[in-house]
């Protein structure tokens, strides 16, 4: 166990983190997470809970004694990368507010791992996602607003929690929509025609009065749809359509970057459209338009 001292500054870095970074409450709990094992580790490895001074004189030795264990318990690079973020985001917000040098944590190296490129699909098996995900509801109005979702998460680059936390009050879809997302940052974006048609189907059909407070998308019983009733409909699809685990709702999304990208778009605007913090982020998508690239190049190029 933690002491109660390091309990109260964990809770007021967190306090931090959401007013003055704006991090969503999923990132804000993963920062817990990894920060508490953190220092759990360390008050045990400086022999039980003693307060803030033996957090304050941590050493090399004891990183390197911390990230041992860590992989020892067979965390993976990627997974510690990211708790060895969080946990320097912390020391460095701890050091300056108690006075003492965080040289040693802020130096430690991060493990390598190789960055994961998204998985779009194909233009023609995106397109057979929308067409076919509607075949696998019941009842005609579920299989409108499965549709529905599905062609705003293609078709406007949403995220699955962005597309369903529309309200009654957002329809009929406008030219453009507003869109709140990660870390409350907001951005505009153009909805085409196609998802607006789809919307507006999927509300003719639906047996629950449009409430302009209430969720636009419906469960079957009336309450909010949940994004898992989203991803189980995907995956009966890409079963259908012999389409790899990676076609998920969030694919979708990368799909819609991509194939922007290949049809010409400039990456500073789909940036703003897919809200992306950094430039960084979005530009995977360049690596994943020279991979395909690559790949046409290697089927075509008579081998030696």
């Amino acid at each position: 166990m933690i002491s109660p001292a390091l309990t109260d500054v964990l809770g007021k870095w967190l306090d931090h983190q959401r007013a003055l970074s704006g991090a969503a409450e999923n990132t804000l709990k993963a920062y817990q997470t990894d920060v508490l094992g953190f220092l759990s580790f360390m008050t045990q490895h400086n022999g039980g809970a003693q307060g803030l001074a033996p957090i304050a004189k941590i050493g090399v030795r004891d990183m390197r004694s911390w990230m041992a264990h860590e992989r020892g318990r067979g965390v993976g690079a990627r997974s510690l990368a990211r708790s060895l973020s969080a946990v320097k985001s912390f020391y460095r917000w701890l050091a300056e507010r108690e006075g003492f040098e965080p040289t040693a944590v802020l130096s430690t190296r991060s493990p390598k791992f190789q960055k994961k490129l998204p998985r779009p699909l194909a233009e023609d098996a995106a397109t057979a996602m929308i067409e076919t995900v509607e075949l696998q509801a019941r009842e005609p109005w579920v299989a409108a607003r499965d549709s529905a979702v599905v062609t705003l998460l293609y078709g406007c680059g949403l995220r699955i929690s962005e597309a369903l936390g529309l309200k009654g009050a957002d329809a009929p879809l406008p030219a453009v929509l507003r869109i709140t997302g990660k870390g409350d940052k907001e951005r505009i974006v153009p909805v085409i025609d196609t998802a607006r048609d789809a919307v507006d189907a999927y509300l003719r059909m639906c047996p629950y009065p449009k409430e302009p407070d209430e969720p636009l998308f419906r469960a079957v019983r009336g309450g909010p749809l949940s994004p898992r009733a989203i991803q189980k409909v995907m995956a009966q699809t890409r079963m259908q359509l012999g389409l790899p685990a990676t076609a998920t709702p969030h694919a979708m999304r990368h799909s819609f970057a991509t194939h922007l990208l290949a049809a010409g778009g400039d990456l500073r605007a789909i940036q703003e459209l897919l809200g992306h913090a950094s430039l960084s982020t979005t530009q995977a998508y360049t690596a994943v338009d020279a991979a395909r690239l690559m790949e046409v190049y290697d089927k075509a190029h008579p081998k030696a």
